[in-house]
C-alpha cells in the first residue's frame, strides 16, 4: 500500500494506494502552518484507526506540496509513522510526462499539475483538459502526443467569494451554494448567483478557448474539492474524478522504484 500526499494552500488530501493503484481510502486535512510534525503524525494516526488502515502496510508514500513549510512537518510526520522517508516531487524526480511550456522542465511546474497530467495520461484518451478547482482554480491541458503543454490560473470560487465579503461593507457572508435562478431576487441569492453561475461560466470560456487551440476533441476532467460542486453548472460535458491526482501521484512513485 502506497500513502499518496497532496498538500495545498487551505488543505490536504490523503490517500491510500492499492497494488493496482486504485485508491482505497482518501481524506482531508487542513494545511496548518503551526501544526508539528509530531501533531500530524497523531492526527494521521488517529484517522488511520478510525479508517482501518495499518501503518505497517504502508510501504511507501508520495508527497507533492505547494507550502514548503507544511511540506516538511508532514514528511517528517511520515517518517515518524512508516520509518521511511517519502518521496517529494522536486528535482531529480522522474515524473513520467514531457513538458512542452518555453523551455521549462516537470521540476519548474507545480507538483499536483504534473501528477493529474500524468493520471490523465494513464486513464483517459488524449488530448485532455484537467480542471482542478481549489482556493485557485487551475485548468492545464495534455497534449494527444501526451505532453502537459500548460494552463491557466485564476482564483477559486471560495476566494472570489471571501474576496467580495472582505472588500465590500454592505454585502454580507453567505454560504456558498447554488441558488434556484440566475436572476437573484435577494443580496444573499445575488451573490449566490454570481460566484456559482460566473465561475462555471469563466470555465466555459476558458474551455471554448483551449478546444479552439487544442488538436482534436479533449476529454474535460474535474478534479478538486469544488470539482462536483461548479462542474454540473458549466454547459461543457465533464468527466469527475476525485482520485485523480492521488493517482498521478502513485504512479509517479512506482516510476521511481
Amino acid at each position: 500500500m502506497i500513502l499518496a500526499i497532496d498538500i495545498g494552500n487551505t488543505h490536504m488530501v490523503l490517500g491510500c494506494l492499492d497494488e493496482n493503484n486504485e485508491v482505497i481510502t482518501r481524506f482531508q486535512m487542513s494545511s496548518d502552518l503551526l501544526e508539528t510534525a509530531h501533531e500530524y503524525a497523531a492526527e494521521i494516526l488517529q484517522i488511520f484507526h478510525l479508517e482501518k488502515v495499518d501503518p505497517e502496510a504502508i510501504k511507501g508514500s508520495v508527497i507533492s506540496s505547494v507550502v514548503p513549510e507544511v511540506q516538511r512537518n508532514v514528511a517528517k510526520a511520515v517518517r515518524i509513522l512508516t520509518g521511511k522517508d517519502p518521496l517529494i516531487l522536486g528535482t531529480g524526480i522522474r515524473m513520467g510526462v514531457e513538458v512542452d511550456m518555453n523551455g521549462l522542465t516537470p521540476d519548474d511546474i507545480a507538483g499536483d499539475l504534473i501528477a493529474t497530467a500524468v493520471a490523465a495520461k494513464a486513464y483517459y484518451r488524449l488530448p485532455a483538459v484537467i480542471i482542478d478547482i481549489g482556493t485557485a482554480t487551475t485548468v492545464t491541458a495534455v497534449n494527444a502526443a501526451g505532453a502537459y503543454i500548460g494552463g491557466c490560473i485564476l482564483p477559486g470560487p471560495n476566494t472570489a467569494l471571501r474576496g467580495l465579503e472582505e472588500r465590500t461593507a454592505l454585502l454580507p457572508a453567505v454560504t456558498f451554494s447554488a441558488p434556484e435562478h440566475a436572476i437573484g431576487k435577494d443580496t444573499v441569492s445575488a451573490m449566490q448567483s454570481g460566484i456559482m453561475y460566473g465561475s462555471a461560466g469563466a470555465l466555459d470560456g476558458i474551455l471554448d478557448r483551449f478546444i479552439e487551440e487544442l488538436e482534436g476533441t479533449p476529454v474535460i476532467l474535474a478534479t478538486g474539492g469544488m470539482g462536483k460542486i461548479i462542474a454540473p453548472h458549466c454547459r461543457h460535458d465533464i468527466i469527475l474524478d476525485d482520485t485523480l491526482l492521488l493517482k498521478g501521484l502513485g504512479l509517479i512513485w512506482k516510476d521511481n522504484q
